[in-house]
């Protein structure tokens, strides 16, 4: 429901042709043209002969298309092929380096964030982070390799699945993109030298848990210079030994969230599980800071944190609360000699893990992630390289011109404010970018498209600004109390 005063939906005035928002749309097409190139050029030596590296070009414009649904026989359609057999080549039998295609997907990624950062001025003082979690594709059968029963995150239950575990590369206030992952292959399928014959597994393959599988991850980041100013991650890599102990040994900061059973060594001695020290510590209210996990789409993220030094100066837990279920998040920090350790520092690397989540959901719902239709695991692994490689070129292009297309109202101050006449737009989005890319290869009338893409940003302004003030009375009087 809109309010007095304010126009329909179908009203609002989106400038197209000749303005400045139809510039933006040619000049976001072009720029995401040239980004697609530069890291296709990049590609082309990790194939051995012209027709695969071809064919992967072709892979990486469908999995940028509209295509509701994509796998062998769809894509060979929309690329224009006779029958899906040159895509079903491309991943399962043609001669190409995967792991070098990453490597390439990967600093493209990150020199591009890079450059984004320094021409909007968002380079200093804003933190790099190196995201890890796992994200799952549920499987029918047991013919795919990795396939097993299990909790999958996707499905919110225990389902028949695959997960791979991704690292995320942060630039805050800049933007993101997946740069690196290993698929998790189940202990009893690497054993089983019939059923790893028939995945396709390597002769020397060994059983790797996802601590593990980061551990690789991030050795394979270092080699090409990433060194993130933290790392972080969910429970399942908190609670990894080897995990911490290869960021410590290497000097490397992380933020990892841990379970409440999880022991710190207080710096008397006292061995206390995270709960409990809380409990023991935190007794009284003013102990606790109120702060921003960093802002969403609808604001700013408001929760109560706290710090509990422990035996070591370089290791904090930091405790994380919900303002109105009282739910806790734990987290263990390390920082290493000579670094900057505040609080602060350690809050902002602690909120800007989500974005992880975000390059999954982008993957998924525009790029086909989990849409893949091959088993063996090297089929996995290159369907997976290809649709990171689409998602960082619309990332990238993304965060390049997010200064130059940002042109939303000022954000509401009061929660009586009346909304805006004009709302502005957002800036480009990935998905967007995709549309862009897609609208090269798809007929439609003139003028359609810039139509589309200003539409859609003007009226996700105004929903933007409408979610932050119905959001600011509460966020008002969380500043008060802290």
């Amino acid at each position: 429901m809109f309010e007095a005063g304010q126009p329909p939906v179908d009203h609002v005035l989106v400038r197209t042709t000749g303005s400045r928002a139809a510039a933006d749309v040619r000049i976001g097409a072009g720029l995401a043209e040239r980004n697609l190139g530069e890291l296709t050029e990049r590609l082309r030596r990790c194939f051995r002969r012209i027709e695969p590296f071809v064919q992967a070009r072709k892979y990486m414009r469908a999995m940028m298309s509209e295509l509701p649904k994509r796998n062998g026989w769809t894509v060979a359609e929309h690329v224009g092929d006779r029958t899906p057999n040159r895509t079903q080549r491309l991943l399962n039998r043609a001669v190409w380096d995967e792991s070098e295609a990453m490597a390439e997907v990967r600093r493209f990624a990150v020199s591009g964030l890079a450059e984004a950062a320094r021409k909007g001025g968002r380079q200093r003082g804003k933190l790099v982070i190196g995201a890890l979690d796992e994200t799952g594709q549920q499987k029918k059968g047991d013919a795919t390799t990795g396939v097993k029963r299990q909790h999958m995150g996707c499905a919110g239950r225990v389902e028949n699945g695959i997960n791979t575990v991704h690292l995320s590369y942060v630039r805050e206030g800049t933007g993101h993109a997946l740069i690196g992952f290993r698929q998790w292959i189940p202990e009893e399928h690497v054993t089983d030298p019939v059923r790893s014959l028939r995945s396709g597994l390597p002769a020397d393959l060994e059983f790797r848990t996802k601590g593990q599988l980061a551990i690789d991850i991030c050795v394979t980041a270092a080699a090409d210079g990433i060194r993130p100013d933290f790392y972080c991650g969910d429970e399942v890599y908190g609670s990894c030994p080897e995990l911490r102990a290869h960021f410590e040994a290497d000097e490397q900061a992380y933020v990892l969230r841990v379970a409440k059973n999880f022991p710190i060594t207080l710096p008397g001695g006292t061995v206390l599980s995270a709960a409990e020290a809380v409990k023991t510590l935190l007794k009284h209210e003013r102990q606790w800071e109120i702060r921003s996990a960093g802002k969403g789409s609808k604001g700013d993220r408001w929760y109560a944190w706290a710090w509990i030094a422990t035996a070591s100066p370089r290791h904090h837990l930091l405790i994380r609360k919900h303002l109105r279920t009282n739910e806790l998040a734990f987290h263990h920090c390390f920082v290493p000699e000579g670094r900057p350790l505040t609080k602060t520092r350690l809050i902002r690397a602690a909120g800007l893990r989500w974005p992880v989540e975000e390059g999954f959901e982008f993957g998924k719902d525009c790029f086909g992630l989990d849409q893949s239709q091959v088993r063996l695991y090297t089929a996995i692994a290159r369907h997976t390289v290809l649709v990171c490689a689409a998602l960082a070129v619309c990332a990238v292009t993304a965060a390049l011109l997010r200064d130059r297309t940002d042109n939303q109202a000022p954000e509401p101050v009061h929660p009586d404010q009346p909304p805006p006449t004009d709302p502005g737009q957002i800036p480009f989005t990935v998905p967007e970018i995709k549309r862009l890319i897609d609208d090269t290869t798809t007929l439609r009338p003139p003028g359609h498209t810039d139509h589309w893409v200003n539409w859609r940003r003007t009226h996700q302004a105004r929903s933007r600004w409408f979610h932050k003030r119905a959001r600011l009375a509460r966020n008002i009087e969380i500043t008060q109390v802290s």
